[in-house]
C-alpha cells in the first residue's frame, strides 16, 4: 500500500442538500429544501444527475427529495462519517490543518506536526471562519447496496453532523453492534432558530425507513446479518480494512474534489473583498453593507462604528 495516499470507500455518486449558482460572474453555493443525487460528471451546467436521483422521486410521487433509503457500508460509525476540524487552502484547496478537538495535523514551514486542537472557536490559526467542522459520510443508496459503491455527503453542517452520530451510536447499540445491517434512510429536517433569524434551515437526519417501528429493524437487521455470515462475508474484517486505508494518508482528500471544497466551502465572497481591498475601499463596503441591515440589529448593539 503507497504510503501517504488514504485508501477511501469506492464513490460513484454524490448526495447534496445544495448546489452551486452563477451570480455575477461568481461560482456561489445556494441553499436548497431537497436532496440531490449526482454522478461524479460535471458540465458547464452544473453535476450531472444521478439515474437514482429520477428513480427515487418517481417511486415517492415526488417533486422534492426529502427522504432517501440508505444502508451503512460500515459497522462503525466513525468509519461510515469521518468528521473533523478541517481548514483548507483557499488557494489550492489542499488540506492545511485538521484536528479533532483534542490534537491536529498541520502543514507548517518544519512540515506535517502534530499539535493541540482547541476546536475552530477558539484556535487563532483558523480564526475568522477558516477553519470548519467538515464531515463526509459515506452511505449505499439502491440495489446496488450488496456492493462496496458508495454514495458521499460532504457538510459543514453542526446540525447534520451531531444528528448523524446521535443516531449511528444508538442503532449500533440498541442491535447489538449491527448498524450495517439497519433498515434506514437519510431524511432532510428543517428548523429556525435564533441564529438563523427564525427562517428555515436544512439539516440531514438518519432514521429507520417508512413503516418500520425499532423492534422491527432490529429484527430484520439480525436476519440480513444471518445471511451475509451464511454467504461469508466478514463484516469485521471490512472494518478493519476500512480504518487501515483511512489511516494511511496523511490527510484524507483526493485531487478531484479540490475545485468543489474550494466552491462550496471556501467561495469568492463579499468578505472575501472587503480582506483585498484598499482600506479606503474597504471601509465604503463596510458603510454600504451596514446600511442594508435593518434597523433593529442596529438598536440591540450589534453594530459597531
Amino acid at each position: 500500500m503507497i504510503k501517504g495516499l488514504a485508501i477511501t470507500p469506492p464513490i460513484v455518486g454524490r448526495i447534496s442538500i445544495g448546489r452551486v449558482v452563477e451570480r455575477n460572474g461568481q461560482r456561489l453555493p445556494a441553499k436548497d429544501d431537497q436532496f440531490t443525487l449526482t454522478g461524479q460528471v460535471q458540465t458547464k451546467d452544473g453535476w450531472v444527475l444521478h439515474p437514482l436521483d429520477e428513480q427515487l422521486r418517481k417511486e415517492q410521487d415526488t417533486d422534492k427529495l426529502r427522504r432517501i433509503p440508505v444502508r451503512l457500508p460500515f459497522s462503525c460509525a466513525d468509519l461510515n462519517l469521518r468528521a473533523e476540524y478541517s481548514m483548507f487552502d483557499r488557494q489550492t484547496g489542499r488540506p492545511v490543518c485538521v484536528g479533532d478537538g483534542a490534537t491536529c495535523r498541520r502543514i507548517t514551514a518544519e512540515g506535517l506536526q502534530e499539535l493541540e486542537c482547541p476546536g475552530s472557536g477558539l484556535c487563532e490559526f483558523g480564526k475568522n471562519g477558516q477553519c470548519k467542522l467538515y464531515g463526509r459520510m459515506t452511505v449505499q443508496v439502491g440495489d446496488d447496496n450488496q456492493d462496496l459503491s458508495c454514495f458521499i455527503l460532504r457538510t459543514t453542517s453542526f446540525n447534520t453532523i451531531r444528528s448523524l452520530f446521535a443516531r449511528m451510536l444508538y442503532y449500533s447499540a440498541v442491535s447489538g453492534g449491527l448498524l450495517h445491517c439497519m433498515p434506514l434512510q437519510l431524511k432532510l429536517r428543517g428548523k429556525s432558530t435564533t441564529m438563523s433569524h427564525r427562517t428555515a434551515i436544512y439539516y440531514v437526519d438518519l432514521e429507520l425507513m417508512d413503516g418500520l417501528s425499532l423492534t422491527d429493524a432490529v429484527t430484520q437487521a439480525k436476519i440480513t446479518q444471518a445471511e451475509r455470515e451464511s454467504a461469508g462475508i466478514d463484516q469485521d474484517a471490512l472494518d478493519n480494512v476500512a480504518s487501515l486505508g483511512f489511516a494511511n494518508g496523511q490527510f484524507e482528500y483526493s485531487e478531484e474534489e479540490l475545485p468543489e471544497i474550494l466552491e462550496e466551502f471556501y467561495p469568492a465572497t463579499s468578505d472575501d473583498t472587503l480582506q483585498t481591498a484598499e482600506p479606503d475601499v474597504r471601509q465604503q463596503k463596510v458603510h454600504k453593507l451596514k446600511s442594508r441591515l435593518k434597523p433593529t440589529a442596529a438598536a440591540r448593539g450589534t453594530l459597531q462604528a
